[in-house]
């Protein structure tokens, strides 16, 4: 009983040679009988030399840890819960976001078009729709679910139309699937290697090689026909692209900042190295300097448009200025994005009439390189003017050609090409200015 009055059954006794002083309750909460079983309960303790404060401080570590983990357990239990419902394009949208600033524009554009849901209007094409993307059939998925056997039903389906997009959709969704599997809050729930399955690459299947080239006796043909395509830009743009022998998105998107008249040279956006220089030549400066400069791209789109009398006095009426002075056939932008869009359908029709069906725009990237060896060229020469990786360790690490010497192989390969189609063309002379239209 303490001075003020309040009273309290006390176990005294010593352990390990100190005294043991333990408040068992209020006489109020406990009984005579309890409070003798409590300090007889104490007292075996004490006999067993176990210090029952010891023994308490042990039983709430217990139940702090046990609280801990019954916390974690219900953090990782909704972690399930949330990850049971993300959904792959929940987490391709993530994914193509935090990867973005590391890719191209073309790497970017293939992400997107993967998943495109389709039923859109064509512009080109009216009344036609949109086909959805090859990947957007498996965006809807949960991401738990995207395992090898769904992933190989998807590809045994999807090849069956366009076995090449296939393959490249499966490449994309192996870099998904590591990412995926990288990330910490998603770790555990994608197998990583699910899309390199066997069965899944075999329904794919591989990518024939490819030998569409112009040989040496084609050349009259095809720079012939492509020189009547009454779209200027067009013919511009694929003479161009024979004899750069660059990819044809690279000349697609070259503006005018990259035409360095003075020192006769063309910046490309290079997908292997960001940026490379190639020659200006002569014949290839004589096609760019005739084109009319719409805009910041080298090849504005347009198209072709027959203006009649009528056509002119309803265009003045909307009051659309296009400078129509006359009837005829006049180049009227129609892209977007201002710069040429379709160029294949105009050389489809031109290889057509020549007799070289199956050339594609790549295929003119073959022919350069192919050509090259009439001239017994340096490999490493076409490589650097084409853009492709050094093959060896001198070309990567000794070999550095100044644009210059390029120069005088591209010049060399240039009027050999132009002689061999019977183009009549002098070198010397200083080719059309630049001039603005509307």
């Amino acid at each position: 009983m303490t001075a003020a009055g309040a009273k309290s059954y006390v176990f005294e006794s010593k352990v390990l040679g100190k005294t043991l002083r333990r408040t068992i309750g209020s006489p109020d909460a406990w009984t005579v009988d309890a409070a003798r079983a409590e300090a007889n309960r104490l007292r075996v303790l004490v006999d067993q030399k176990t210090d029952p404060r010891e023994l308490d401080r042990q039983h709430a570590e217990d139940a702090t840890w046990l609280q801990a983990e019954a916390q974690v357990q219900a953090a990782v239990d909704i972690a399930e819960e949330a990850a049971q419902a993300l959904t792959v394009k929940m987490v391709w949208r993530r994914y193509v976001e935090e990867r973005r600033p590391h890719w191209g524009e073309r790497n970017y554009a293939d992400h997107v078009s993967m998943i495109h849901e389709g039923g859109e209007k064509r512009l080109r094409m009216p009344g036609v729709l949109t086909k959805p993307g090859p990947l957007a059939s498996i965006m809807a998925l949960r991401l738990v679910d995207l395992n090898a056997k769904a992933i190989e039903a998807w590809a045994a389906k999807e090849a069956k139309n366009r076995p090449a997009r296939v393959r490249l959709a499966l490449r994309l969704l192996k870099a998904f699937m590591r990412w995926t599997a990288a990330e910490s809050h998603l770790k555990g729930w994608v197998d990583a290697s699910a899309a390199s399955a066997k069965k899944a690459r075999e329904a794919a299947g591989k990518a024939a090689l490819k030998d569409d080239v112009i040989e040496r006796g084609q050349l009259k043909a095809w720079f012939d026909h492509v020189g009547q395509i009454p779209n200027t830009v067009i013919a511009a743009y694929l003479q161009t692209l024979l004899l750069t022998g660059a990819r044809p998105g690279e000349v697609l998107t070259l503006r005018w900042d990259d035409v360095d008249t003075q020192w006769k040279s063309i910046t490309i956006r290079d997908k292997v190295e960001g940026e490379r220089a190639i020659p200006l030549t002569p014949y290839v400066w004589h096609l760019l300097s005739a084109l009319p400069r719409r805009n910041e791209w080298v090849f504005s789109g347009g198209r072709m448009l027959l203006m009649t009398e009528e056509n002119i006095r309803r265009r003045q009426r909307k009051r659309t200025d296009l400078g129509f002075e006359r009837p005829g056939v006049e180049l009227v932008p129609s892209s977007e994005s201002g710069r040429l869009v379709e160029p294949s359908i105009a050389h489809r029709q031109a290889c057509a009439a020549a007799g070289l069906e199956g050339l594609t725009l790549h295929g003119l990237r073959r022919s350069f390189a192919s050509l090259t060896e009439w001239l017994e060229t340096p490999a490493g020469v076409v490589a650097q003017i084409q853009g492709h990786k050094p093959s060896a360790t001198a070309e990567k690490h000794y070999k550095r050609r100044p644009l210059d010497l390029l120069r005088v192989h591209h010049e060399r390969i240039e009027a050999w090409i132009l002689e061999q189609a019977g183009v009549q063309f002098d070198a010397t002379a200083a080719p059309d200015a630049l001039r603005v239209v509307a």
